[in-house]
């Protein structure tokens, strides 16, 4: 049986993430009432900043786990991403131990964070890989695109590999929906379809967040 990370552990991550969020940067959170606040979420993340991930930590209004790259579990940040219920993922090889545990995050009702980019870019959801398609067809779980804005906009002074300390960061939070078809066809097909189905979506959140912010 393979360990569901710790919801009490993404909880506390939630609470560190509003700490040093709120304290380092200021974020200005629009439409997180838009996440259920019940049931499996997928949210899906755009993804132009290493900060992005804690970001949305700290401001989502559940607790979240995220998958992050083994790269990132490196010396004493292994056992803390594991503690705060972070999901390892070895994106050079089908790592059946993390989409179990992913799965068991959203069989149990939890909301589960994905970069669909698969690495840091651009974050203009150019690129989506197969595995946000296949999390939220197998689960059944609605999906909610979030827009991260002004996280990559210009280096800091004091830390050039961080946003500038107490600069506004803007997330943005759209409305949830159904990657499927409502057929629960799992085929590559299907799958295509769904991943098509999702990039059209979250590219039109983007934009809409653009809009919104100025940004």
């Amino acid at each position: 049986m393979t360990d569901v990370p710790s919801l009490r552990g993404a909880e506390v991550g939630r609470r560190i993430g509003v700490g040093l969020m709120y304290g380092l940067w200021k974020p200005r959170v629009l439409g997180s009432w838009r996440v259920p606040a019940a049931g499996p979420v997928i949210l899906a993340v755009n993804h132009a900043h290493n900060i992005d991930g804690p970001m949305v930590m700290g401001v989502s209004p559940r607790p979240t786990h995220f998958l992050i790259k083994k790269e990132a579990f490196v010396g004493p940040l292994d056992p803390f991403l594991t503690g705060i219920g972070q999901v390892k993922v070895d994106r050079h090889s089908t790592d059946r131990t993390a989409i179990a545990r992913a799965l068991g995050v959203l069989e149990r009702g939890g909301v589960l964070g994905i970069f669909p980019e698969g690495t840091r870019g651009e974050g203009d959801f150019a690129s989506i890989r197969a595995g946000l398609a296949y999390f939220a067809v197998r689960s059944g779980a609605p999906i909610v695109p979030v827009a991260v804005l002004g996280s990559s906009d210009r280096p800091g002074r004091l830390i050039k590999a961080l946003p500038p300390l107490r600069s506004r960061v803007d997330v943005v939070f759209g409305d949830p929906f159904d990657a499927g078809d409502g057929s629960g066809r799992r085929t590559r097909k299907a799958l295509d379809e769904a991943t098509a189905r999702i990039q059209k979506q979250l590219t039109a959140h983007l934009e809409n967040a653009r809009r919104l912010t100025g940004r």
